[in-house]
């Protein structure tokens, strides 16, 4: 994938006036709106309901990355199809049968991602990255934003990679958490697609040209 993709993080935005940050990332150069929803159980945060995302959707007009953070994500793949949703990405360790998880978002029409937390090892991937169209590999811990930036995702990063072409499968490569101009370019080196940029974007002074500079960056 020559293209890298910008998908900057709503859980940043300014919560009181969604819709003008909504808005903002339309008439950006942003590829990708990253909604992250957080049950309070898999996470300690509670983040975006249905009806938010409901109106998230309605005034997005770029691709729709939802990230869930939540158990039991079976119970709910049809209603985010529904809600709009393109990308639906759940995570490794709230799955307890991945496979028909990842077919399950599948036959609902989205493309199916399964996040990891910074503990996981990819290579629990080997027997289903053929069923996997994203990665999503978490820079921080899960549940909060602002995080400060894990060093060894760079290293993941490479390990993935090589199980994606050793596996010959079309994986994008996702990074979430701690994502800035410092390091953008070393996570493409590394074999990342797509960065999620959540506070570097929206806790500027300019969002619409830090994503502009962050799209200058990765190329």
């Amino acid at each position: 994938m020559d293209k890298k993709i910008i998908a900057p993080s709503l859980l940043a935005a300014d919560f009181a006036n969604l819709q003008r940050d909504i808005e903002m990332v339309n008439k950006s150069e942003a590829d990708w709106f990253h909604i992250d929803v957080m049950d309070g159980v898999f996470v300690p945060n509670i983040s975006f309901g249905m009806p938010v995302l409901k109106a998230i959707t309605k005034h997005a007009d770029k691709t729709i990355d939802v990230h869930l953070m939540i158990v039991d994500p079976d119970r709910y793949i049809k209603d985010f199809a529904e809600l709009g949703a393109n990308n639906l990405t759940v995570h490794y360790e709230a799955c307890t049968h991945l496979h028909r998880t990842l077919q399950a978002i599948k036959a609902e029409g989205m493309t199916a991602g399964v996040a990891l937390n910074p503990h996981t090892n990819i290579h629990l991937l080997e027997d289903t990255i053929n069923d996997i169209d994203l990665v999503c590999v978490m820079s921080v811990n899960p549940g909060y934003g602002g995080q400060s930036f894990i060093e060894n995702t760079y290293d993941k990063v490479k390990a993935l990679k090589e199980l994606i072409n050793r596996k010959k499968a079309h994986t994008l490569i996702e990074i979430d958490g701690g994502v800035n101009a410092e390091n953008a370019k070393d996570l493409i080196d590394a074999g990342a697609d797509v960065l999620v940029a959540g506070s570097f974007v929206f806790n500027s002074s300019n969002p619409t040209q830090t994503i502009k500079e962050l799209k200058e960056i990765v190329g």
